[in-house]
Order: structure tokens, then C-alpha cells, then sequence
């Protein structure tokens, strides 16, 4: 079997989708895409076609280790979320021509179902109480917020009132065994980080996501010291190069690595094993489309460690598409008691709707990510 053609297309609401084509016949999809970004990454993935067609798509780690180490520049968002999107796209027809699940070709399943769970407020998060009080009547156990606006270095305890009082409000609303997830977003500095992480407490979250910036992780010491609440971090981390030192330092407990950014299925199952062995949880980040939901799924089903996965069904960034929209049977994530089934058929287990992938494509997106500024006009962190 060869590959003889890889086609993207950028499809709103910020997605970017691949078809990987045979010559069997037998088509693989892969979602390759840094939010903002799209058509940088798309620049990336036709020139590692030029690598790729022609060659037998089974050899996923022969190919992985070539668009990796054949560059002499390796690593970061752009070339990780090209290789990611690709790897998911060759793991999907590996799938097909054995007719399986890709996670019965990487040892098994070691779950049939994982918890899930739902967004509420946006990037300036408001009335958040009612928004987890439908998440609860929806079915879901678990939601993840944004902790706050733009925060200075050192800013005001009215900044951190304000994030209790939604924190209060959710906990209010959802009930005293909702997990709760809150989102720092990488808006907030160390000496901030520390005050808030300790406030927290009271509200007994499942945990708090990137309390400072990945290349401010030597904070984390300081930020666990203050804190009892688990720390989650990594979706802005690109290789098992990156989470080796995270990991080795112990001040994480939780890894959100992400298939569309982190290598795709083959890098990401390396890194949740890695974090297995420093007995640290697992929790993919996926706030993106259709097949990168079902990748990460795959991977979650043979890791020990994976305790929850983000999915992004009514999203405030999906607006007028969601990623049901690009599926041809919807109900293959149906969420039942705050649970998804891990999909059981070939490949991915999902069936694009190419039609619509297509009709999509001819609007494209050029979405990219707001910017801030603090009231003195310096630049902040979104």
C-alpha cells in the first residue's frame, strides 16, 4: 500500500483537517492544527508530504521518526501539530486496513468508557453559575472554567475576589461534588499564581491548569509548596523531550498533552507512559474538533493514567460549527452520565462527513486568538 495524496482544509470554526488517501483505497483523517495558526501548519504538512507520498503508511513510527529527526530544526507548535495531524491520519487507515480500533493495534483497551467534561465561560467568564448548572442537568460531573481576566505581575486582591466569587458561584450552583476545573490559562504570573492557588483551597477543585506559563515550570515548586490542589500543565508542551524535566521535577500531577499538538497518538501515548511511571494522571487537551476528540479517546483507552478528557461540544469558540457537524453518525459521542464510550470501530472509530468538510472549506477561517492589554498598554497574556 502507498500513500498518493494528503489533502488540509481549513474549516471554521479554527480547525484544519487532513485526508490522507491509498492506493488501496482506504482514507485516514488527522486534525493538524495550532489554533490561530492554521495556515502556517497547513504550509507545513505539504512539505512533509513531499517525504511521505509514495511511501507504505503502516510504518507510522518509521515515518514519525523521520519528519522528527530528518529536519535539522526539530520541536515546537508549528512542526509537532504537522507530524500530530499526520500521525492520527496514518494511525486511522492502520485501523482500517486491519479493521480495528487503534487502540486494540497499541495492546488493548484498558477502559471502554471515560469521564468527560464540559466548558463553561469563555475568556472573560461571568455568569458561570448557571452555566454549570446546565452542565449538571446535562449529565456531567465535572466542568472546567477560566479562573480570571488578564492579570499583572502583581495586580489587586480585587482580581482574586473576583475569582472566588465565580469559583463560589459554581460551587453554589453544582453542587459540593462537582469536579471542578480552573483554568489560569497562562494569565497569570508566579507571585499571583501563589495568592490564588491558596485561596482556592476552600473550594476543594479537581484541579488548576496552568497556573503559570511552561516556561516559567521551575514556578511550579513554589505554586505546589502553597497548595494541596492538584496541578495540571502540558498542553503547551510539544515532545517527551519537554515533559521529561516536568516530570522528573514532581511538581505536577496531572499531564494535558495534546494529540493535535504533541506528535500526534504515537508521541502522546509515549508521553502518558512516561507520567505513569512518576504515578502522575493523564487528562489530553482537546478543546478542537472531531478527530482529534476521537484520538485522544484511542490513546486514553491503553493508558492506565488517563482519568478525564476535555471535549469541546458548545464551546464558546464554536460558533456556527461544532464538531458534531463533521461527523456522519454524531451519536459515536454520545455522553451518558458525564462518560463517553471509547470508539469501537476501524481506525479513529469516526466517519467524516467529507461532503461538509468540503462545503466547509470553501468559507475557511482566519481565526486567531484576541489581544490584550493591561490599563497601563502593556501587552497581556490571553
Amino acid at each position: 500500500m502507498k500513500i498518493t495524496k494528503m489533502e488540509t482544509f481549513v474549516v471554521p470554526p479554527r480547525w484544519l483537517f487532513l485526508k490522507v488517501e491509498t492506493d488501496e483505497g482506504i482514507v485516514g483523517w488527522g486534525e493538524p492544527i495550532v489554533e490561530g495558526k492554521a495556515h502556517t501548519v497547513k504550509a507545513a504538512v505539504e512539505e512533509l508530504s513531499e517525504y511521505l507520498i509514495g511511501k507504505d503508511p503502516l510504518n507510522i513510527e518509521d515515518h514519525w521518526q523521520v519528519m522528527y529527526r530528518g529536519g535539522f530544526y526539530r520541536g515546537g507548535a508549528i512542526l509537532m501539530s504537522a507530524i500530530a495531524g499526520i500521525d492520527q491520519a496514518l494511525w486511522d487507515i492502520k485501523g482500517k486496513y486491519h479493521n480495528a480500533p487503534i487502540h486494540q493495534l497499541m495492546g488493548g483497551a484498558c477502559r471502554d468508557k471515560i469521564k468527560v467534561y464540559s466548558w463553561i465561560g469563555g475568556d472573560r467568564p461571568a455568569d458561570v453559575g448557571a452555566a454549570a448548572l446546565h452542565a449538571h442537568a446535562e449529565g456531567f460531573t465535572a466542568i472546567k472554567m477560566n479562573a480570571t481576566e488578564e492579570l499583572q505581575y502583581v495586580d489587586s486582591y480585587a482580581k482574586i475576589d473576583q475569582v472566588l466569587e465565580r469559583v463560589a458561584a459554581v460551587r453554589g450552583a453544582a453542587g459540593a461534588h462537582m469536579g471542578i476545573g480552573i483554568d489560569f490559562h497562562g494569565r497569570v504570573h508566579k507571585p499571583m499564581a501563589k495568592i490564588l492557588a491558596k485561596e482556592l483551597e476552600a473550594f476543594r477543585p479537581m484541579f488548576i491548569e496552568e497556573p503559570v506559563l511552561p516556561e516559567n515550570n521551575e514556578a511550579l515548586r513554589e505554586i505546589a509548596n502553597a497548595t494541596s490542589i492538584p496541578i495540571a500543565t502540558g498542553e503547551r508542551m510539544f515532545s517527551r523531550w519537554e515533559f521529561k524535566k516536568l516530570l522528573a521535577d514532581g511538581y505536577v500531577d496531572i499531564i494535558q498533552p495534546d494529540v493535535s499538538h504533541a506528535g500526534g497518538i504515537t508521541e502522546c501515548k509515549k508521553i502518558a507512559s512516561m507520567a505513569e511511571a512518576y504515578d502522575v494522571a493523564l487528562a489530553p487537551h482537546c478543546p478542537l474538533g472531531p478527530i482529534a476528540l476521537a484520538a485522544c479517546l484511542q490513546v486514553d483507552a491503553t493508558c492506565h493514567n488517563a482519568f478525564i478528557q476535555e471535549q469541546s461540544l458548545g464551546i464558546h469558540y464554536n460558533k456556527g460549527n461544532d464538531l458534531l457537524d463533521y461527523l456522519k453518525d454524531s451519536s459515536v459521542f454520545a455522553y451518558t452520565n458525564g462518560f463517553v464510550s471509547i470508539p469501537a470501530g476501524p481506525g479513529l472509530g469516526i466517519e467524516i462527513d467529507e461532503a461538509h468538510v468540503r462545503k466547509m472549506a470553501e468559507i475557511g477561517h482566519n481565526w486567531s486568538n484576541p489581544l490584550w492589554r493591561h490599563q497601563d498598554g502593556s501587552v497581556a497574556e490571553w
